[in-house]
């Protein structure tokens, strides 16, 4: 080792316990030593945002998030396939139906409220552990079949779950390097999931012959695994190592942190703006399968193979798309591809063909596919880093329930029109989630975010200046 190499050890070394003496003294040799395991630098201004692969536990906790993914995907999707044998199976009506969508709602509320809270006592443990367990707990119910008013209650913990998931893996994600193709492969794996979860689900219903309840069977598997990767690779991760790396989430100051994320419009307008895309995605998804049966008169397997090419496109267009959207500015390219949704639906509307639909459907699964992961990096660019966690997860969590509120509404809708209003619902959505994407500030320039960025930083720092000016005068 060259003397140049011991001094730059040594140096590291001094750093490292400078900043570890800074920080908050609940259980910080726990962090220490998570941080060497890791072989993390702390002084390192190289990894002040992580990457996927390092510290290398980082490459085990992202394939976990993955499957955690895959298992949403795969919940959300099943619904929809599923709605025409409940409908039989409980001899109920669109509306009644309808509430196993809303239901959800509720959970993922309470997740946005409780996630910096879950964060801030147990660390990305805690998030590991009770999501995928709430989602064992609601499978195994259904597994049992109970009578039909209990589904839309043991829906509720699958929707908590879910919520605390999509809210902290969506955070920590995008705080990473290379978000936007970090997030698509992420948010790829959602539509992956919800891609084979129709297919499977109408396969075991009309091919197998089977009750349509055999299929949570399978969902219990996936949650199990979910939950054992996620304890082993998550297992130090803890609340204390959280704190230590996170010094201002702890005790009062980590409740005013949520307060001033709620009283943050950019929190709002990307919390609206998911909170529509979701819902217009799954209500797309949820809905086809009765579309295409009711209004194109296909036949069952056919039908569900439309909603599973609608995921499928979802998927190609989160990973594709989420290599373009960086390269041509988040706010111009998501602006692009709404334009072109809204003319892929006036298409699936307007030509009343089932092959003509069924393109059209996965065309525009392709183009839907980027907005969900744009949105949590265009979040991280005008949001300071202080509020990620709580913004974030905040607008991620609330934001997926529109998955629970707007597929009931069209459920309701069609009880009173029929399930034609489908479409110019749609279409009506993609028009509002446009407005609200256009509210963000940093206008259609492809540097217009990272300008906004410098600017409130610049500010921040001159705040910083003349508040230390008069401290020393």
């Amino acid at each position: 080792m060259t003397s140049s190499a011991v001094t730059t050890l040594t140096v590291n070394e001094e750093n490292e316990k400078d900043v570890i003496s800074s920080r908050p003294n609940d259980n910080s040799g726990e962090a220490v030593e998570d941080t060497k395991e890791e072989g993390q630098d702390p002084t390192d201004e190289s990894t002040k945002l992580e990457r996927w692969n390092y510290p290398r536990i980082n490459m085990y906790r992202y394939l976990t998030t993955l499957l955690c993914f895959i298992n949403m995907g795969m919940n959300d999707a099943a619904y929809g396939a599923l709605i025409p044998y409940l409908e039989v199976y409980y001899n109920v009506n669109y509306t009644i139906i309808s509430l196993v969508f809303l239901a959800p709602f509720l959970g993922y509320t309470l997740a946005a409220f409780l996630n910096n809270t879950v964060h801030m006592r147990f660390g990305q443990l805690g998030i590991a552990i009770i999501g995928p367990s709430c989602k064992i707990i609601a499978y195994v119910v259904i597994c049992i079949h109970p009578p039909y008013p209990v589904l839309p209650v043991i829906f509720m913990f699958a929707g908590f779950g879910i919520g605390l998931a999509d809210s902290g893996w969506n955070a920590w994600i995008g705080n990473m390097q290379n978000a936007n193709e970090m997030l698509g492969i992420l948010h790829g794996c959602y539509g992956l999931g919800a891609a084979i979860s129709p297919l499977i689900a109408t396969a075991m219903v009309t091919k197998a012959h089977l009750v349509w309840y055999k299929f949570y069977y399978l969902m219990v598997g996936v949650a199990v695994l979910e939950l054992v990767l996620s304890i082993v690779t998550f297992r130090r991760a803890t609340g204390a190592i959280y704190r230590a790396k996170n010094p201002g989430t702890h005790s009062e100051e980590g409740h005013s942190r949520t307060r001033e994320a709620l009283r943050n419009k950019i929190t709002w307008l990307c919390a609206i703006f998911l909170l529509l895309y979701v819902g217009v995605e799954v209500s797309l998804g949820g809905w086809l399968v009765t579309f295409m049966l009711k209004v194109r008169h296909g036949e069952p397997f056919a039908s569900g193979l439309v909603v599973t090419g609608f995921w499928l496109g979802l998927t190609f267009g989160r990973v594709i798309l989420g290599f373009v959207t960086g390269k041509i500015g988040e706010k111009l390219a998501i602006a692009g591809y709404l334009l072109i949704c809204m003319g892929l639906e006036l298409c699936f509307w307007l030509i009343p063909n089932f092959v003509a639909s069924a393109v059209f459907a996965g065309w525009l699964g392709f183009f839907l596919g980027p907005l969900f992961p744009a949105a949590i990096v265009v979040a991280t660019k005008l949001l300071p880093r202080r509020l990620h966690i709580s913004s974030i997860g905040f607008a991620a969590a609330f934001g997926g329930g529109g998955a629970a509120v707007l597929p009931f509404a069209v459920g309701a809708i069609a009880q009173a029109k029929g399930v034609q209003v489908l479409q110019p619902i749609a279409l009506a959505l993609f028009v509002a989630i446009l407005a609200f994407w256009c509210l963000l500030p940093g206008g259609f320039k492809k540097r217009g975010l990272e300008e906004v960025q410098r600017q409130r930083d610049e500010e921040a720092n001159c705040g910083a200046d003349d508040e230390g000016g008069g401290l020393s005068a």
